[in-house]
């Protein structure tokens, strides 16, 4: 915690607004996306979806493959508490559902769906959107498969398998993804892994979203690699998120934004 409290106070110390950004691609991201106030119908949706689950009660065994819990002890869980502190904030949904219908990306990977409270966010912004999600835990994905047929995403396609298998043996040659949200492994090797893997799925409009790049330590150094490889040219750091883009006609600049 004094490490996340330490890299906070340096991210506003470092961090800008719309006024320190001088790239007019990024500028249009931060004035009409990042700081869009507008209210949005799909807003109440996601709503919804999250107090149907904050409002659950059942209790899974949830397998973890990652970094595990700050705030679980047990790997049984309610879904109501899964949803109240794991999940992603109704702030950041809202966000990543404006950065989707920003974008208008016609295919989308996951990885890491858990209840699907990102997930919704994803196919509100593009209902259009081809989506795969990936998830570890069996009896969480059950879960977030009803809470999708629910809520009508017929569009999102569930995974339940280990990040890392499935990444490796899909023929990712031949896919391109104009968005990947990644938040399901937050350790250095396995960040670094899944990566590499994607990188052949990239296209010059894909935008890549990595989910608590300040976690610890090791992520921070992640995050560096990420920045400093010569595919990427342009990065977001929003504190919570790491966005990266591979646009080979933009300058390779580096920024921290507040949102």
């Amino acid at each position: 915690m004094l490490f996340q409290i330490k890299s906070y106070l340096q991210f506003l110390w470092n961090s800008k607004n719309k006024h320190g950004v001088h790239s007019p691609f990024v500028f249009d991201l931060v004035t009409k996306c990042f700081y869009d106030k507008k209210s949005k119908s799909e807003y109440s949706v996601l709503k919804k979806h999250r107090n149907s689950l904050l409002k659950n009660k059942k209790t899974i065994d949830v397998t973890d493959f990652g970094a595990g819990s700050r705030v679980f002890k047990s790997n049984t869980r309610q879904i109501s508490q899964i949803a109240k502190t794991a999940g992603i904030s109704p702030k950041r949904a809202k966000l990543l559902f404006r950065i989707t219908n920003y974008f208008q990306p016609e295919s989308i990977l996951e990885i890491g769906t858990s209840l699907g409270l990102a997930t919704s966010a994803l196919a509100l912004g593009n209902p259009k959107a081809k989506i795969i999600t990936l998830e570890g835990c069996p009896e969480t994905a059950n879960h977030c498969q009803l809470q999708l047929q629910k809520f009508n995403f017929s569009t999102v396609e569930c995974m339940t398998t280990e990040f890392g298998s499935y990444l490796k043996t899909q023929v990712l040659q031949s896919t391109t993804y104009n968005l990947i949200y990644f938040d399901g492994n937050h350790q250095k090797q396995a960040t670094l892994d899944y990566f590499e893997l994607l990188l052949p799925t990239i296209a010059n409009d894909t935008a890549w979203i990595f989910d608590d790049i300040h976690w610890s330590p090791e992520m921070e150094e992640a995050w560096e690699i990420i920045k400093n490889h010569p595919k990427v040219t342009v990065t977001i750091d929003t504190f919570q998120w790491g966005i990266v883009f591979f646009r080979y006609e933009q300058e390779k600049e580096h920024f921290i934004i507040r949102t």
